[in-house]
């Protein structure tokens, strides 16, 4: 099994992938590989298929199973060099609209959070639309004061973009990164804290998950929101503030307009002027 995950993985790296895409996809063949008692020459459409309605009966979500068969497709093709004849087409995906928090909700969630480093963490994610990763990987150099800018650097799909450093909590910002070199993390771990290091190691995605949800079990929010929410209430808000969508598009760093636009289904700006019939 080995062999093919490091031929798996060499594949990807010399396409460019990046490192959790790539431990993303030699986890799932992992798990199919094993599913296969790790005898490839079983490998048929039939056999996929088999695979596929085993990881339903398991409650996989199609988007799940939708990333196993293009992970499989990918080893089939590329590193067996074999076809899978009749092409396995892919789930079909609920449209679930994106849990959006309220500018009451956001205001609600920063008041109830009183650890000034866990307050600006969460401000900037939702004033900047931050990703969970783009905040634990945020580092001093990336962050221009003069101009109020974020440098976003080999964000999801390897894509660099330029985001907003809002003004509210630039001081905050200017006070974590205060002793240290260009290369440090933003947001030190809590154990760079607790031992008084200012460039100890970067906070992980976890902690600020956690910190997230925290913040939404004091501010006694029941939404089933999660760190995402954040940078789609960002969204959201701009375009109820009438952002073009365009500049909403580069902010989040979108390659599609399609995919910024599901915002327009969840701004409530224009109901307001919609008057019910009964």
């Amino acid at each position: 099994m080995q062999d093919y995950l490091n031929l798996l993985a060499r594949e990807l790296q010399q396409r460019n992938y990046s490192p959790r895409t790539i431990e993303i996809y030699r986890n799932c063949l992992r798990f199919f590989l094993k599913w296969l008692n790790n005898d490839v020459s079983q490998i048929s459409r039939e056999k996929v298929l088999d695979f596929v309605l085993f990881l339903q009966k398991q409650g996989k979500a199609p988007k799940t199973i939708n990333l196993y068969k293009e992970v499989i497709k990918f080893f089939c093709r590329q590193i067996l060099r074999i076809s899978l004849g009749q092409e396995i087409k892919l789930s079909k995906e609920p449209k679930r609209l994106p849990v959006v928090l309220s500018r009451f909700e956001i205001q609600r969630l920063l008041d109830n959070t009183t650890n000034t480093k866990h307050k600006t963490l969460l401000s900037l994610a939702y004033g900047a639309g931050l990703r969970v990763s783009e905040i634990a990987y945020l580092r001093v150099g990336d962050i221009n004061l003069d101009q109020k800018t974020i440098h976003i650097k080999s964000a999801k799909g390897q894509k660099d973009r330029i985001t907003l450093l809002p003004e509210k909590i630039v001081d905050e910002i200017k006070g974590l990164m205060d002793g240290k070199s260009y290369s440090d993390p933003v947001f030190h771990s809590e154990q760079a804290c607790l031992s008084g290091r200012q460039g100890g190691g970067a906070l992980t995605k976890r902690t600020a998950q956690h910190i997230f949800q925290h913040a939404m079990q004091k501010a006694g929010i029941q939404k089933k929101a999660t760190f995402h929410s954040l940078r789609h209430s960002f969204a959201t808000h701009l375009l109820e503030n009438g952002t073009d969508i365009r500049y909403i598009q580069s902010l989040l760093g979108h390659t599609s307009i399609k995919t910024t636009q599901v915002y327009t289904q969840v701004a409530t700006h224009h109901l307001q002027h919609i008057q019910s019939p009964l």
